[in-house]
């Protein structure tokens, strides 16, 4: 399965991500990930869609079909040599005192964060690319994971060729 990263630049109006997430249901296109937050000019969002797809003509076809949306005022493909990407990800986990240490081992080694210390649980929270949360996770997942929430990827392209300005 060939993946791929779309960076949109759309009208920041109502529905826009709904109007999307629709042409890819009714393409039936699979979304793996979706992210959108307004730009530094608050009539645009940028929504980050990591969609696959068996070939790379399915995935050069989701790309011409998201680009005649209306309100589409830009899309480009992210590859991961020229772009940076992120994640979120942040775990509740269990955390027995006698846990308590080894975890804050792993939490330190990948320079993640504990933003919520319970009596019985911990909440952390780390950023990085997609591989490095799925290594964290994994070492995190012989402990009791009670709860686990992620962002999704977002992205951009390194340096300034390609930016675009609206007027």
């Amino acid at each position: 399965m060939a993946t791929r990263v779309l960076s949109l630049l759309v009208d920041n109006t109502s529905g826009v991500l709904s109007r999307i997430a629709g042409l890819f249901s009714r393409r039936g296109y699979n979304i793996d990930s979706i992210t959108a937050g307004v730009t530094a000019d608050p009539r645009f969002t940028r929504i980050t869609i990591v969609t696959s797809g068996e070939e790379d003509s399915i995935l050069e076809q989701i790309e011409k079909q998201v680009n005649k949306l209306v309100d589409v005022r830009s899309i480009r493909t992210l590859p991961p040599e020229s772009s940076v990407s992120r994640e979120l990800v942040m775990l509740k986990l269990r955390a027995l005192d006698s846990d308590r240490q080894a975890i804050l081992s792993v939490v330190n080694i990948f320079r993640a964060k504990i933003i919520d210390v319970a009596k019985d649980s911990l909440i952390i929270e780390l950023t990085g690319n997609q591989s490095k949360v799925d290594a964290f996770i994994s070492l995190l997942g012989k402990y009791e994971i009670l709860e686990l929430a992620r962002t999704g990827i977002t992205s951009l392209s390194r340096g300034s060729e390609g930016v675009q300005y609206f007027d």
